[in-house]
C-alpha cells in the first residue's frame, strides 16, 4: 500500500520550457480591447462609439481578427441578449446627462475613458467565458459591422 501512495504523490516530470515555448503563439488565446473612443455630432444628437478590437486563435470564432465600432446601447444589447449571470455594465450616468451642467457631462474625456475601461473589462469577462464563446450574439457584436437585431438567437456551431 504505501508504493501506491509513493506513486501517487510522485512528482512529475515536468519538460522544460524552453524560450521558443515561451515566445510561442499560445495555444488558445483571445485578445478584446475597447480603444480609441470618437464624440459624434452636437447637442441632443451627441453620442460617442467605441472601437472593439477582436484577436483570436479559438476555432469558434471564424474570423480571426476583427474591428467594430460599438456605442453604449450595442453593449447594453449584448448584455440583454445574454442575460444570464454576468457582469453588469459601468452606470449609464443619468446625472451627467442633465441640461444646465457647467461641464461636458458623459462628453468629458475623464468619464469616456472610465467608461472606455468598464466596456473592456465587460465584453473581455463575457467573451472569456466558454458557453458565451457559442452564442451568435456574441459572435456578431465582435465581428459584424451593423448588429442585426432581428437575428435569430442561437449557438454557433462549428463546420
Amino acid at each position: 500500500m504505501a508504493d501506491t501512495t509513493v506513486d501517487a504523490t510522485k512528482r512529475l516530470n515536468v519538460k522544460k520550457q524552453t524560450l521558443d515555448d515561451a515566445y510561442a503563439v499560445p495555444a488558445n488565446f483571445l485578445e478584446i480591447d475597447v480603444i480609441n473612443p470618437i464624440t459624434h455630432g452636437v447637442g441632443k444628437k451627441r453620442y460617442t462609439d467605441y472601437e472593439v478590437r477582436m484577436r483570436t486563435n479559438l476555432p469558434v470564432f471564424k474570423v480571426k481578427e476583427s474591428s467594430v465600432r460599438r456605442r453604449y446601447s450595442d453593449f447594453e444589447w449584448l448584455r440583454n441578449e445574454l442575460e444570464r449571470d454576468i457582469p453588469s455594465l459601468p452606470g449609464k450616468a443619468w446625472k451627467r446627462q442633465m441640461p444646465f451642467r457647467g461641464d461636458d457631462g458623459i462628453f468629458e474625456e475623464d468619464f469616456i475613458e472610465d467608461r472606455r475601461k468598464g466596456l473592456e473589462q465587460f465584453v473581455n469577462k463575457i467573451a472569456g467565458h466558454p458557453l458565451a464563446q457559442n452564442e451568435k450574439c456574441l459572435h456578431m457584436f465582435l465581428q459584424e459591422p451593423v448588429i442585426d437585431k432581428n437575428y435569430v438567437p442561437g449557438k454557433i456551431r462549428n463546420a
